[in-house]
């Protein structure tokens, strides 16, 4: 049984586009995982007890998993309900909403992977820092006001452009593949 669609141009360029996407993130998910485990290592419960551990590196442990899921669950889930909605012939999803849902859902990933990796960095060598000097108490208030320079703006910023254009990006792919899916009559019929 041969599931061959004439793929429209546009629809080959997203395709290509969220697999090579999807497979760098993945990379990149591993490489995460790695890192998250060889940098935590100086930062021992024994050091700073369990809770000031947890909070330590808290942030940069998430990065593997959300790596995954927002970098290769979600493009790889929109390519197969795009390939779905055109088997059972569907409509074809405009140019411009795949290339600009593709475009900003990347952009907003990118952008949130890299801020999170910065902010468990952050977390993760201040408080090394700490222990490693000997500075006394760890405070992490003072650690989470430093974290951009102080520039709380700045951080309010960078993170709203990132979940604005990742969330705006899915919501177009979304809106696009909900109305290229099939009417149920036309189902009912074949």
């Amino acid at each position: 049984m041969s599931y061959s669609v004439d793929l429209p141009t546009h629809y080959k360029r997203a395709y290509v586009s969220l697999i090579k996407f999807a497979c760098c993130m993945a990379a990149f998910a591993l490489i995460a995982g790695i890192l998250f485990q060889e940098s935590t290592r100086k930062v021992t419960y024994e050091a700073v007890g369990a809770a000031l551990h947890w909070e330590a590196v808290y942030h940069l442990a998430l990065l593997h998993g959300h790596s995954f899921i927002i970098g290769v669950l979600i493009p790889v889930a929109i390519l197969v309900a795009m390939q779905f909605s055109l088997m059972m012939g569907g409509a074809i999803i405009s140019e411009k909403s795949l290339k600009w849902g593709v475009l900003l859902y990347q952009i907003g990933v990118v952008l949130s992977v890299l801020l999170m990796l910065y902010k468990g960095y952050h977390y993760v060598l201040s408080v090394r820092k700490v222990l490693s000097s000997g500075m006394g108490q760890l405070d992490i208030a003072q650690i989470q006001h430093s974290f951009f320079g102080g520039q709380e703006l700045l951080k309010q910023v960078v993170y709203g452009v990132s979940h604005v254009a990742m969330s705006a990006g899915i919501i177009v792919l979304l809106v696009g593949i909900w109305r290229s899916l099939p009417s149920k009559s036309s189902l009912q019929s074949n």
